[in-house]
């Protein structure tokens, strides 16, 4: 096992006490570590605190109960490279090339090494930072490219299996699988204790530290090791609240996602046992969460570290009939868990139902909460999560709407815009029919009320708030008269036949 270390660079010119002096006024006592923890591919209702379904991660639940937890946290864009480069240099995807996944699909631009990162400015100031887990910023670069000192991915673990266990084969696809592997030598618990591994070896160097952690699970194929294949029950697993689609009067990809996954005529009879193994290995993935948490505790440095988890994006997972996250923005994929605990929060065990986007809130808060300022004032596109978790004063509105994108995978081109109120959803799909959802009425987001004239006013109001939010965050998509036409002038079907 190789772990590549390497000294971080400065991003920018200007002197780290020139740099260290933002969000003073919240203060409380500032932590002296970072650890970041992200999963990958897990919903908001799979997490135990949430109470919405019967998953069960206790060491989350606690992580939550100590610190803040956020009800609506969303990803800016829920394919997996594009929304990690998002999180690193803390600007929407679209602004620097970075549409889809750089690998299984058409070429596509990534984060390029000479971008800013938050890392960098950590480390400028004294932070030695470390990399363990999925990477997905770049197919040229490691993570010492982008500030971090030491980086440990996933070929390591890959390397350590074929020379452990040669024999292991698997046979059920993306469909997932009960883990031959041990416990204590499946992904999750290999990256857990090398973690461990790494805290202490931070810890012995008395400076401050960051880690990231990034786990690949619970991303499909779901292949549970130990009793955590048999934890759930198929029988007792109930349907996704969207479920029961028929996909009348929504947009065709959705229908020839069914078929390009070969899910069309699937029951829940098929799904239940696909889920129980999403279910199982998102609770195998919380007891390694909790190994690292318990070291936290044992090396003493518990008090004094700041603790994040979230989430990339999230699973349809048989949810609307759907495998995987690609062409829809249905709150499945979007809605993230994102949990906070610091000493600076408000109220121990909190839940903030304000709209966040989990990673481009963070880079402003991190920032905030250590005192650094990032090279360029305006460079952030979201907004530090301070004031909602000590309680500080607001200097403007908070947001009441949240916009996602997306632009394509595997299966080819197809672009989406969402906006999502508390109690509308639309989704904007220049190549097909829109979509408009009243969440308030139809949480599953079943029926597409685009076409219905009732709804009128307020569909052409979410698509002006839309253009607004797009054009100030620099997407391209609507710099020109023809996008401009279609999202604001009428020119665009609402329903499959032109004629209705």
């Amino acid at each position: 096992m190789t772990i590549r270390r390497s000294s971080a660079g400065c991003s920018c010119g200007m002197p780290a006490a020139h740099r260290a002096s933002s969000g003073a006024a919240y203060m409380h006592k500032r932590p002296t570590n970072v650890l970041l923890i992200t999963a990958d591919q897990l919903r908001y209702d799979c997490v135990g605190y949430s109470r919405k379904l019967p998953v069960r991660t206790p060491h989350l639940d606690r992580l939550a109960a100590g610190g803040a937890a956020f009800s609506h946290a969303y990803s800016v864009l829920p394919v997996c490279c594009p929304a990690r480069q998002s999180l690193l240099n803390g600007r929407r995807p679209e602004t620097f090339g970075a549409l889809w996944n750089y690998s299984g699909a058409l070429p596509v631009a990534s984060l390029r090494p000479d971008a800013y990162t938050w890392t960098r400015t950590l480390a400028e100031n004294g932070y030695t930072c470390a990399y363990l887990g999925k990477w997905g910023v770049s197919p040229d670069h490691d993570a010492t490219a982008y500030g971090y000192h030491s980086y440990l991915g996933e070929r390591e673990y890959d390397e350590f299996v074929k020379m452990k266990y040669p024999d292991v084969h698997f046979t059920n696809g993306y469909f997932g699988e009960r883990n031959p592997i041990p416990l204590e030598d499946a992904q999750t618990h290999w990256f857990a204790d090398r973690a461990i591994e790494e805290i202490s070896r931070l810890q012995s160097q008395g400076e401050p530290w960051h880690m990231a952690l990034h786990f690949y699970e619970p991303h499909l194929p779901c292949r549970p090791s130990g009793p955590f294949a048999d934890m759930y029950d198929p029988a007792d697993i109930p349907e996704w609240e969207g479920y029961r689609d028929t996909l009348a009067g929504k947009p065709y990809i959705q229908w020839q996602q069914q078929l390009s996954w070969g899910v069309e005529h699937f029951t829940w009879d098929d799904w239940a046992p696909i889920v129980a193994r999403y279910y199982g290995l998102i609770s195998q993935l919380d007891d390694a969460i909790g190994r690292v948490l318990k070291a936290l505790d044992r090396t003493g440095s518990a008090e004094n570290t700041m603790v994040i988890f979230t989430a990339d994006h999230g699973d349809m997972c048989g949810s609307h009939g759907m495998m995987d996250k690609h062409y829809i923005l249905y709150d499945d994929v979007v809605r993230v868990p994102l949990i906070i605990r610091w000493s600076g929060v408000r109220d121990a065990g909190q839940i903030c139902g304000d709209f966040v986007y989990n990673f481009l809130d963070l880079p402003p808060t991190l920032l905030s909460i250590l005192g650094l300022d990032a090279c360029d004032p305006g460079h952030l596109q979201g907004r530090s999560l301070v004031p909602l978790l000590a309680g500080g004063p607001l200097t403007e509105p908070w947001r009441d709407a949240v916009v996602a994108t997306y632009n394509g995978q595997q299966f080819g081109l197809y672009t989406q815009r969402m906006i999502r109120t508390e109690h509308w959803k639309y989704i904007w799909n220049p190549t097909d029919i829109d979509e408009l959802y009243h969440l308030h009425a139809d949480p599953g987001e079943l029926k597409n009320v685009v076409s219905e004239a009732e709804h009128v006013d307020i569909l052409n109001e979410l698509r002006l708030r839309l253009y607004h939010q797009l054009q100030a965050d620099g997407d391209a998509l609507v710099s020109n008269q023809w996008m401009q036409r279609q999202l604001l002038g009428g020119a665009k079907l609402n329903s499959w036949n032109p004629a209705t």
